[in-house]
């Protein structure tokens, strides 16, 4: 069958499973929108191409499925290269389509030409830069099967507006061949059984777990090696939702902002079990002083983050699935001997201890009538329905988001971790509304944040994609105000935004929203509730709140885990 390369990427997609593209047409990548209207591929067009990107991540982080972008060429290229750097970061499979202008003026400086694959080449997996329509099938076996195994990423693949054009012979590949990708997805079985004896020989043990054991599906098998093994669980900020936050093993978030239980936890153990995690600095904090007593097991399935933070122990390369069947076969075996969880009972009771003397506290009466951020996201997290998917953008309102939000669920909470992309938390939703239709989806911006991608409402408007948004309005770019106020001796440099400018009710309104203003605490759960039954449209809530309020706990930028400022609820103390 005869087809053009356009035809045959479409088709090829269909081929992958793909059943939703976000994109936005443009000259070089014209070709390719033909043939997307006669195909089963549902289109949403987007407003801005970044949107596209992260609506693609949202849909990956909600469903463990690749998604899929398809932009223009030149500034299209170029604006969704935040969205593959954010991808890169944390780890989510996404597959980007550029056009590319003709083969015959690459290289000329054409009218929006950009070399996408330069551009790209330290924030994706892999690209490809297409110059036959024959390779068309083969690259787009070969960009999912990378995106999506190992540990998974973005790709991109650059297709210029001639080989769109140009006719092919279609073919499906039987198989990909990459020499020099292939993945070691099992551990080395004495590194399982050293991980083992490690484990049985532990006082103070720790699981530190990542975003990994999301990506790898392992949230069931890591709930039965942690019974098994009676041991603490604390949840990165990318993992939140890997291991209930209900479970009485689990002590939530560590690391700069994390629960003082988790963080003091870790800097105290003397073995840290870190599964799909990577020593984020923002975990660690001053490394030289992170955790000085602790071992470390170290399981990855990205040989390069063994040892590149800090040296394991036991490193284990491996798909984190796998590895904990197999680190719970060999438990089970006692080929070190016998689980004796009396040597941890002291450490469970310190424990405890940490955790009714330290919870995550705010002023949750205060006098002047306040409205407190934390307070509306414990209002919105107990007033949803189980398995809600709760996306972010990234500052104060994040962290709220992940401190006070209740995850027991994998694949409920989509925010950008490594990057830290402001404007993440709107298209973000979208993607993870698309992805899990049946699944209610807020989101938790901050006005900062809402004023980069609210345009992104109007796709949500124009394509029936009901998601739900809190917009903590404190006028500050709160997190930047807060290192001021505590770092920067109060000097308020261009922070303030405005709590009136814009109107956050009428924008979204315009953008096709129902919209609510909520000034009181009194008026917080109500508006909550009249949101919920809200099924037909978007809804953004605008909640006034007290501008004054900051993240606590809090580890300062270059301190250890040691040096964490509980706030002034604990003053005295």
């Amino acid at each position: 069958m005869r087809i053009t390369g356009a035809q045959a990427l479409v088709k090829s997609l269909e081929m992958q499973g793909v059943d939703v593209v976000f994109g936005l047409p443009g000259g070089a990548i014209l070709p390719v929108y033909d043939p997307i209207i006669d195909s089963p591929i549902r289109h949403i067009l987007v407003r801005h191409e970044q949107g596209a990107g992260h609506m693609a991540e949202g849909y990956a982080q909600a469903t463990n499925k690749p998604g899929v972008a398809i932009v223009t060429s030149g500034p299209a290229a170029t604006n969704i290269v935040t969205a593959l750097a954010d991808a890169y970061m944390d780890s989510i499979p996404i597959v980007v389509i550029t056009g590319q202008v003709a083969t015959s003026s690459i290289g000329t400086d054409a009218f929006q030409e950009a070399d996408t694959t330069g551009i790209t080449m330290s924030i994706t997996k892999h690209n490809w830069l297409i110059k036959d329509a024959s390779e068309i099938p083969q690259v787009v076996k070969e960009a999912f099967h990378v995106a999506t195994t190992g540990r998974p990423g973005p790709v991109l693949i650059d297709l210029p507006k001639d080989v769109s054009n140009q006719m092919m012979d279609w073919y499906w590949p039987d198989s990909v061949d990459l020499p020099g990708y292939k993945p070691n997805v099992k551990g080395h079985p004495r590194s399982i059984s050293a991980a083992a004896k490690l484990i049985k020989e532990a006082k103070k043990p720790v699981f530190y777990i990542g975003g990994g054991v999301i990506r790898s599906g392992a949230s069931a098998a890591l709930k039965t090696l942690v019974e098994k093994c009676n041991i603490p669980v604390v949840t990165t900020l990318m993992g939140r939702g890997a291991f209930p936050d209900d479970h009485p093993l689990c002590l939530g978030m560590p690391g700069m902002h994390g629960t003082y239980t988790a963080i003091t936890a870790m800097q105290k153990s003397d073995l840290l079990i870190t599964l799909g995690a990577r020593f984020d600095d923002r975990v660690t904090g001053k490394v030289s002083g992170f955790a000085p007593e602790a071992k470390i097991i170290h399981v990855d399935i990205d040989p390069a983050e063994l040892g590149k933070v800090r040296r394991a122990d036991v490193p284990i390369v491996g798909d984190v699935k796998l590895v904990i069947e197999e680190l719970i076969e060999a438990l089970d075996k006692g080929e070190a001997g016998e689980l004796d969880y009396s040597i941890t009972q002291e450490w469970h009771d310190q424990v405890k201890k940490w955790q009714e003397d330290f919870p995550l506290r705010y002023e949750e009466d205060p006098k002047d009538g306040s409205l407190k951020p934390q307070y509306v996201v414990e209002c919105l997290s107990k007033l949803a329905p189980e398995g809600t998917i709760l996306a972010s953008g990234v500052g104060q309102h994040q962290m709220w988001g992940s401190q006070f939000w209740h995850f027991n669920d994998a694949n409920t909470w989509i925010n950008s971790g490594g990057l830290g992309t402001m404007g993440f938390a709107i298209p973000a939703a979208i993607g993870a509304k698309v992805g899990r239709p049946d699944k209610m989806v807020w989101a938790v911006d901050g006005d900062g944040c809402f004023q980069m991608t609210a345009q992104e409402l109007v796709t949500a408007s124009a394509e029936r994609i009901p998601v739900k948004i809190a917009l903590l309005n404190n006028a500050y770019l709160g997190m930047v105000r807060q290192w001021q106020e505590m770092f920067y001796e109060e000097r308020y440099s261009e922070v303030y935004l405005s709590p009136d400018l814009p109107d956050y009710v009428k924008w979204a309104e315009a953008m096709g929203c129902v919209a609510f203003r909520v000034e009181t605490p009194e008026d917080v759960i109500p508006t909550i509730e009249k949101a919920n039954q809200i099924n037909d449209r978007s809804v953004v809530i605008e909640f006034r709140t007290d501008w004054r309020e900051k993240v606590f706990p809090m580890v300062p930028s270059g301190a250890t885990n040691d040096e964490v400022v509980l706030g002034p609820m604990f003053e005295g103390r």
